[in-house]
């Protein structure tokens, strides 16, 4: 009976030697077929990400802005000059009373055609030198006494007005200088967040596509697994109709086959939701099909190079020093820009001088367009000098305002400075934790793929339960999830590492799936068990599964 037991384990390794190929490709999660629709690498969707994103576009506009302010505060530095024209129509005037109701005399007969001053010759009789006078007093009132007023802006009803302006700040207190510093600051800030920003797109991006990819990896373990549920079905279908196995062996087999079929559904969902955050990040159209290109692992089971657009390093050659960070210096920047503020507020205690002239050509046509001869010039030069006395407390409240925003923005750099050095630690920490899992699930897929190719030979054999068949199914499962998440983990840990010194704080951690919900792995079917005792997630805890239930998958 020994002997014939001995004969019956050879045989029985000698079967699992040579079915070992076969069970290990049908144990293996099968490859999802390609699917139909734009091919799209990691490298295109960078590149098409920096061009459609709203988030990069706002920084650009937070650019141009600063850029038009710094112009705006440096514009007092030059001469001011203005040029204006004015044609201004009079319809009554005040001097209108002024004029003569009747123009024309009442004896223009004898009144000469024009009027001289008056100067009676001396010597002559009293008689003549009284003619003379009446002479004069009618000339005088055969014409307007105001027509020499005619060239005067007084009552005029059509006025033109061609003037240049131009002034020039010669003494400012230092106001000026001080809010173009400001603005230098305010500049840099913009420009140093317009790179984090494009920073952050980067490992958005990529996060997006790798959690796509890993939703199509779990894709297809879910489908494999059902392909095995249903391979046990039916082998434990055929053995039922030939006496071989019990009643409740099938039914156990087809709970376990139906227990998978809302897990495939479940992991699909997932997939879609993956691909519509990554087709929202791309701006492309939601129910256009994608097909990545770009896998987790490239065919010799490494991860694939590094993917990153131009001017970014290795993570080993990242800098993740706190005064480098970004916003560490846009934290720098503010204070540069609050103690430029507080400037500009104590500037204004300080006198301004400045020099201004005006020139302008004027004319008062009696018609409407005037003609050459009708333009009168005027110029002045004056230099002012302006010395707030008392402004009731203005200047002292924006000054007190100044001083508590550098001491705001003082602290906030040293919180910066904490949080940076934090999030260098951390994400530090969480490259090494990523290859770590990588390393460490390196071996696990081939050992548990193995392990269920004997399961299934033992079980077809009649030599081991079902039970011993869904533990394998069930490690096997957790192996390859495991693999394919410690796969997308360490991608995003290392372009995380590389982008870190323009990264803003508070990303996204490298092992969470909240940019999508295909990271997260939900728990895989219950196994039926006698008493199982279930772990967190719904993951059985029976026999050979119990340690690594309770780890669950990330």
């Amino acid at each position: 009976m020994t002997q014939l037991r001995a004969l019956r384990l050879s045989t029985l390794a000698l079967l699992a030697a040579l079915a070992w190929p076969p069970a290990r490709a049908a144990a293996q999660a099968p490859v999802p077929p390609a699917p139909t629709g734009r091919a799209l690498s990691l490298e295109e969707a960078l590149q098409r990400a920096q061009g459609a994103s709203e988030a990069v576009g706002i920084a650009r506009a937070g650019v141009l802005r600063a850029r038009g302010d710094l112009q705006r505060a440096r514009s007092e530095f030059f001469p001011q000059l203005t040029g204006t024209g004015t044609y201004t129509r009079t319809l009554r005037s005040q001097f209108s009373a002024l004029e003569s109701s009747d123009s024309t005399p009442a004896d223009t007969t004898s009144a000469p055609a024009s009027c001289t001053a008056f100067a009676p010759p001396a010597g002559l009789p009293i008689e003549q030198r009284v003619d003379s006078l009446e002479q004069a007093v009618k000339c005088l009132s055969s014409v307007n006494p105001f027509a020499s007023f005619s060239r005067l802006p007084f009552g005029q009803k059509n006025t033109w007005n061609f003037g240049l302006q131009a002034s020039q700040t010669l003494f400012a207190g230092g106001r000026i200088v001080a809010q173009s510093n400001a603005a230098k600051a305010l500049l840099r800030s913009a420009e140093i967040g317009l790179t984090s920003q494009q920073a952050q797109l980067v490992l958005d991006v990529t996060q997006a596509y790798y959690d796509a990819a890993l939703s199509d990896r779990l894709v297809g373990i879910a489908e494999a697994a059902l392909e095995q549920a249903e391979r046990t079905l039916s082998e434990t279908r055929l053995a039922r109709e030939v006496g071989n196995q019990p009643e409740f062996e099938l039914l156990r087999a087809q709970v376990q086959r139906d227990n998978q079929r809302p897990v495939v559904i479940q992991r699909r969902a997932q997939r879609d939701v993956a691909y519509l955050r990554l087709k929202q990040l791309l701006n492309l159209p939601l129910g256009e099909a994608v097909a990545l290109t770009t896998s987790l692992e490239d065919s010799t089971g490494a991860p694939p190079a590094l993917v990153l657009p131009a001017g970014y390093g290795e993570p080993a050659r990242a800098d993740t020093a706190t005064a480098a960070r970004a916003p560490v210096r846009q934290a720098g920047e503010g204070v540069a820009a609050a103690e430029g503020q507080y400037r500009v507020s104590r500037a204004q205690n300080l006198p301004s001088l400045v020099l201004s002239t005006a020139f302008a050509e004027i004319a008062f046509p009696s018609s409407l367009f005037p003609g050459g001869n009708d333009f009168v010039s005027d110029w002045n030069v004056s230099l002012a000098l302006r010395w707030p006395l008392f402004t009731g407390g203005r200047i002292g409240g924006e000054k007190l305002a100044a001083r508590a925003g550098i001491e705001e923005a003082r602290l906030r750099l040293r919180q910066t400075q904490e949080l940076a050095e934090l999030d260098a630690r951390n994400t530090a920490a969480q490259l090494a934790a990523a290859e770590a899992a990588w390393e460490a699930s390196a071996g696990t897929v081939e050992q548990a793929t193995r392990a269920y190719g004997i399961a299934e030979i033992r079980y077809r054999e009649g030599i081991s339960t079902q039970t011993e068949l869904s533990d394998a199914r069930l490690l096997l499962q957790q192996a390859q999830a495991n693999r394919a998440q410690a796969a997308r983990d360490l991608q995003v840990a290392r372009v995380r590492t590389a982008l870190l010194r323009d990264l803003p704080l508070g990303g996204t951690p490298t092992g969470s799936a909240a940019a999508g919900a295909a990271a997260q792995t939900p728990a895989l079917p219950t196994t039926p068990a006698p008493a199982p005792a279930p772990a967190p997630g719904g993951v059985p805890t029976t026999g050979a599964t119990a340690q690594t239930a309770a780890g669950g998958l990330r």
